[in-house]
């Protein structure tokens, strides 16, 4: 083919480096997914990014298909292709109902819609070099959406002066894949192609000066208290082996109200019972668990905010 032809040696330097970072950036997930399957829970990641990308892969094979030529552009998102869709899969596996049902709604409408009357709509009435541009512009669309995707993270920085959901590896090779691709498509002569990673490039480096500028700032103190430990008050009421998570206060207010409820000695007529020596003095926890039986402190964390990877191959 043309694409390894020795007249454009650049061009097939940029297509192979591309490739390769690219797998770089599609493999970034990994390590949540191999938590995942370790789980046997998703802890709150979303499907959204993963459907997404397969999206993406999907409009880009298509368009190097029938522009031609572009085989290094088939063989990425090719690989591109196969990942998304297993992490999809590993995602559906062991995600909520709720969650699984959202993840097969973004799925039908994506791909089983969206792609599907994209195809359709310019396979057939389109033809020639007019179906490559129509293909090609759809696609730099889809591309600058999801490559202005991780621009909320990007204020997130900002606004907490933290990176922990900033990786300065991924922003490294997502700027590194930019400039392959940007080199790949002024090679070849295809603003389709150049276009959109001109704004990955200014976004990869944005998010490397912001991760220069925050590494060593101590966070916040709306971030330190992102996830905060809610203490719930376990009760087993009267002699029954059922306990019942209840509030503090309430079952301060509760103790009070039934003490008040109790006639006094006075009102009974009833000698008030000799004086016991004093037990010995019991601990905070043992106080806590002669209180209306037995009472234990559960510490709860609240799930922790997942960041959102969106990746791109051109």
């Amino acid at each position: 083919m043309a694409i390894f032809d020795l007249h454009h040696p650049w061009l097939f330097v940029f297509g192979v480096l591309g490739n390769i970072i690219s797998i770089f950036v599609f493999l970034a997930p990994l390590p949540a997914f191999r938590r995942i399957c370790k789980e046997k829970s998703t802890m709150g990641f979303q499907s959204l990014p993963y459907v997404v990308a397969l999206f993406s892969s999907m409009l880009w094979m298509y368009y190097a298909f029938i522009k031609k030529n572009a085989i290094l552009l088939v063989s990425i998102n090719s690989f591109g292709c196969i990942v998304e869709t297993i992490y999809i899969s590993i995602f559906i596996l062991y995600a909520s109902k709720k969650a699984r049902r959202q993840t097969v709604k973004l799925l039908v409408g994506l791909i089983g819609v969206l792609y599907t009357l994209i195809f359709v709509a310019t396979l057939f009435p389109l033809n020639g070099a007019l179906r490559v541009q129509v293909v090609g512009w759809i696609c730099v669309t889809v591309a600058v959406l999801v490559f202005a995707a991780p621009l909320s993270i990007v204020f997130q920085v900002v606004r907490t002066k933290s990176v922990e959901f900033m990786p300065f590896t991924l922003s490294f090779f997502l700027t590194l894949s930019a400039i392959m691709w940007f080199g790949y498509g002024l090679l070849q002569k295809d603003l389709c192609i150049a276009l959109p990673n001109v704004l990955g490039f200014f976004l990869g480096m944005i998010q490397m000066l912001l991760y220069a500028m925050y590494r060593n700032v101590k966070p916040t103190a709306d971030l330190e208290k992102k996830v905060p430990e809610h203490v719930i008050t376990m009760v087993a009421v009267g002699n029954s082996e059922q306990i019942h998570p209840v509030k503090s206060e309430d079952m301060i207010n509760k103790l009070d109200d039934v003490a008040a409820d109790q006639p006094s000695d006075e009102e009974n007529n009833v000698n008030p019972p000799a004086a016991e020596p004093l037990p010995p003095v019991a601990n905070d926890h043992e106080n806590e668990e002669r209180a209306c039986g037995k009472v234990a402190k559960v510490n709860v964390p609240q799930p922790i905010e997942t960041p959102v990877l969106v990746v791109c191959a051109a």
